[in-house]
């Protein structure tokens, strides 16, 4: 059996647009508690909102790109081992603001469905 490596999570959302308030507070809880469990988080990225000025995403490989959907919203986060990453699992769930934010998605339902994939990194 392979050692265990650092891996990053991709969370991969599909966002209720008239919840974005209550995702984006989901999004603040989600990253203090990976963080206190010993997870690295990158971030939740959202769709800019109206106005912003952003860039053709089909500019790189013409008749190849598309624009991706407009209630897609994805997480990044890393833990340095599978043990890590399953420890975190553990202890979570018994954290009160875990218990918290679990009860106002399930009041809110801010997102509709999310897929998750575990990535490792290539470098140079």
């Amino acid at each position: 059996m392979k050692s265990s490596k650092t891996f990053t999570c991709l969370v991969k959302y599909e966002l209720d647009l008239n919840q974005l308030e209550h995702f984006r507070e989901y999004a603040r809880t989600w990253i203090s508690l990976i963080e206190k469990y010993g997870g690295t988080h990158h971030g939740y990225f959202l769709p800019g909102e109206a106005g912003d000025l952003m860039p053709d995403p089909t500019f790189s490989f013409p008749g190849l790109g598309k624009q991706g959907p407009d209630n897609l919203a994805v997480a990044l986060f890393s833990f340095p081992d599978v043990e890590s990453y399953e420890n975190y699992r553990r202890l979570v769930v018994d954290d009160p603001l875990c218990k918290e934010i679990t009860e106002k998605f399930n009041a809110a339902k801010s997102f509709i469905g999310y897929e998750r994939n575990f990535l490792v990194p290539i470098f140079r």
